[in-house]
């Protein structure tokens, strides 16, 4: 599986953020998105989820499943932690994994992998803001999808959490999957380098 972007040309609110972008990412691989704030690492991510159309250029997926689009063989973690406070940790998670459909795994196996088992039933307005980014993992984790686009996954996380989900990275890149994520800090797995405006 190789994702690929040649001459990607984004404009955001009338105002060319990047253009003329190539970059190339393959099975087993993390690439770090790096640059300053309003560089465009964000936009990039978007673009390749299908939430932004380029304004030139290409984004290409070779390798993956025919039969289902390059968003829809992508998971999308942004800034914020998207979740309903009243709904228990279990039932956001649940409405994430049907809502998303696909390659399911066991909802109670992911909660337990990001060490959320024990706060399953509380309402999710109770968690910590590195809880709720944990619940976000999990969502990672209940559906299979081989691309992964991280926009700044390590936010909120202690140092404790950070080590768990950089585990959980390696597990996802050693069985084929692919990581994008725009990050001012280390990911905790190995990565390529991607600034946004040069070519990878």
């Amino acid at each position: 599986m190789r994702l690929s972007g040649r001459g990607v040309r984004c404009v955001r609110g009338g105002r060319e953020v990047f253009s003329s972008l190539d970059f190339d990412a393959n099975a087993g691989e993390a690439v770090a998105v790096v640059g300053p704030n309003g560089s465009g690492k964000t936009s990039l991510l978007r673009l390749i989820a299908g939430l932004l159309a380029p304004a030139g250029g290409s984004i290409l997926l070779d390798g993956g499943d025919r039969e289902f689009t390059l968003a829809e063989q992508s998971h999308y973690l942004g800034h914020r932690d998207a979740m309903k406070p009243a709904l228990s940790v279990a039932e956001n998670l649940a409405f994430w994994r049907d809502f998303l459909g696909g390659e399911t795994s066991d909802l109670a196996e992911s909660l337990a992998t990001v060490e959320l088992d024990h706060a399953a039933h509380l309402p999710a307005a109770y968690l910590s803001a590195g809880q709720r980014r944990r619940l976000s993992i999990a969502r990672l984790l209940c559906v299979q999808r081989p691309i992964w686009l991280l926009d700044e996954p390590t936010n909120a996380l202690d140092t404790a959490g950070q080590k768990l989900f950089a585990g959980v990275m390696s597990e996802h890149l050693s069985r084929g999957g692919l990581i994008i994520a725009a990050t001012h800090t280390p990911l905790g797995v190995a990565t390529r380098t991607l600034r946004v405006g040069d070519s990878l």
